[in-house]
Parts: C-alpha cells; sequence; structure tokens
C-alpha cells in the first residue's frame, strides 16, 4: 500500500520542522514548503535517509494569492493526495498595529487565516471521500489571551484558528477525519529571533513555561490520531488556559500589562 501523505507549512524551522520528523518517524512521506529552499533541500535529504520515507518540498510563499491551490497542484502532480495537513505557517510583526504598513497586515492575515483555511478547505472533500484525514492547526496559547499591546492582531488570529479547529472538528469527525487546534505556549524556535523579542522575553519568562518544539510536535500528532479537538501542550500552560478560561479579561489583561512591563526594564 501506498504510505500516507502529510502536508506541513512553514517547515522550515521550529514547529513545523519538528512536524516534518514526526510524520516521517511515524511512516508518512510528507511534502514540505516554506520559503528557504536551502533548508527545505536538506530537510528532504535528512527525513529520505533517517526514515526511509519519501520527502518533497514545495518553495512557496503564503502570502501570495494562489498559493494554497499551488501546493495542492504540486501534490497532485506527485500521483498523490493529502492525508494530513499541518498548517504551522506563521510569524509576528514587530512595531505594533500603526507602526507597520498596512500591507504588512494584509499579507500577515493571508499567511496565518486565509491560507489554512483554503487549505483545509482545499483536502477537506477528499479526506471526507476516503474516510480518514488528519488537519492540525498550529494555533497558540495567545488565542486565550485578550490581545496585548503591540501583537494587536496575532492573539486575535490565533483565536480565530482555534474556533475554526473546533468548528472543523466537528463537521469533520464522523467522516474519519481528525481536526486538532495545537496551542503551544513559549516554544524554543526562530519566531523570538524573528521579531527581535527573544532576549527580553527570555529574562522575562521562567525556564519552566518552555517547551522545545520537538515536544510540542509530538503532542500535537498524539493530539490529532486521538481526534481531540484542542490541545494545549505542558502542564503549566494547561494550567494557564483553564485559568484564563475563569478569570475576567481586564484581570488577564492586568497580568500581561505586569509581565510585559518586566520585559521592557
Amino acid at each position: 500500500m501506498m504510505r500516507r501523505l502529510a502536508l506541513i507549512t512553514g517547515a522550515t524551522s521550529g514547529i513545523g520542522l519538528a512536524f516534518a520528523r514526526v510524520y516521517a518517524s511515524h511512516g508518512w512521506d510528507v511534502v514540505v514548503t516554506g520559503r528557504r529552499q536551502e533548508r527545505l533541500e536538506k530537510l528532504v535529504e535528512e527525513i529520505r535517509l533517517r526514515f526511509g520515507v519519501e520527502a518533497y518540498f514545495v518553495v512557496a510563499d503564503l502570502s501570495e494569492s494562489g498559493a494554497p491551490q499551488k501546493l495542492i497542484d504540486y501534490v497532485m502532480s506527485l500521483g498523490r493526495k493529502v492525508d494530513g495537513l499541518v498548517n504551522n505557517a506563521g510569524y509576528g510583526l514587530p512595531e505594533g498595529f500603526i507602526g507597520n504598513a498596512f500591507s504588512s497586515h494584509e499579507a500577515f492575515l493571508r499567511v496565518l487565516m486565509h491560507a489554512p483555511t483554503e487549505l483545509a478547505y482545499l483536502v477537506l472533500p477528499g479526506m471526507i471521500e476516503q474516510k480518514f484525514g488528519r488537519i492540525v492547526n498550529v494555533s497558540s496559547l495567545a488565542s486565550y489571551l485578550p490581545a496585548s499591546p503591540g501583537d494587536t492582531l496575532y492573539a486575535p488570529v490565533k483565536a480565530y484558528l482555534t474556533r475554526f479547529s473546533q468548528g472543523l472538528h466537528l463537521e469533520a469527525r464522523d467522516h474519519g477525519v481528525h481536526v486538532s487546534a495545537l496551542c503551544p505556549g513559549y516554544t524554543y524556535s526562530e519566531f523570538h529571533d524573528v521579531t527581535g523579542s527573544r532576549e527580553r522575553i527570555s529574562q522575562a519568562t521562567p525556564e519552566w513555561m518552555w517547551m522545545g518544539a520537538d515536544e510540542v510536535a509530538r503532542e500535537g500528532y498524539q493530539a490529532a490520531e486521538a481526534n481531540r479537538a484542542i490541545c494545549v501542550p505542558g502542564a503549566p500552560n494547561k494550567f494557564l488556559s483553564a485559568l484564563l478560561k475563569i478569570i475576567p479579561d481586564d484581570w488577564a489583561l492586568e497580568l500581561i500589562s505586569n509581565h510585559l512591563r518586566k520585559m521592557v526594564r
């Protein structure tokens, strides 16, 4: 039998790269995508040699119109279909809401909202038809938080991704398709390096609140296999997410403000 195939976005580093290795370690073929070709080439070579599965890459920028369809067309050109989808591509925008050009916000929304939604729309019919599928949307613990100054769009977008995953989970669960939102907290990856916030956040955040990307991806894979609509990896994050569901938003905002003040000291 032909192996299952997983399409993983944002796979050049961090959680996306870790997901590629996790799926390959469980016998899946993978198609990885991102914007940095050299990294994708190295990852594909590593996966083929290390796990003995097929691996392919597509260079794509999900902020561009038509990019999701381009990915699906590539998979079809291989004579394959998407059995598993990991919507991981994402980033943060420093300098706040009005500190960025609106075109930057448009690109941000296309990558973090539009592309995951469109990719799920494109692959779901085939998954339902074959009565098998896995969709993991990498959201964030921030989806449980009120938006914070400087990250005006990030938390609301992640909240959308979490709620979208819950709705899709309910719609697809009777068809053999598992949909999960993965909501990690602080994760060791390049995310904070790109935004220039790693040093400030590391100084203000205890080490026990951080997780490795490999651990996060493993928990996300297990959640999808178990068909859990929401996965918050790590005991501290689970406690915090539960707490945030019951405390008023103004209390949560005060907690965020205090944390941000520590970061800028």
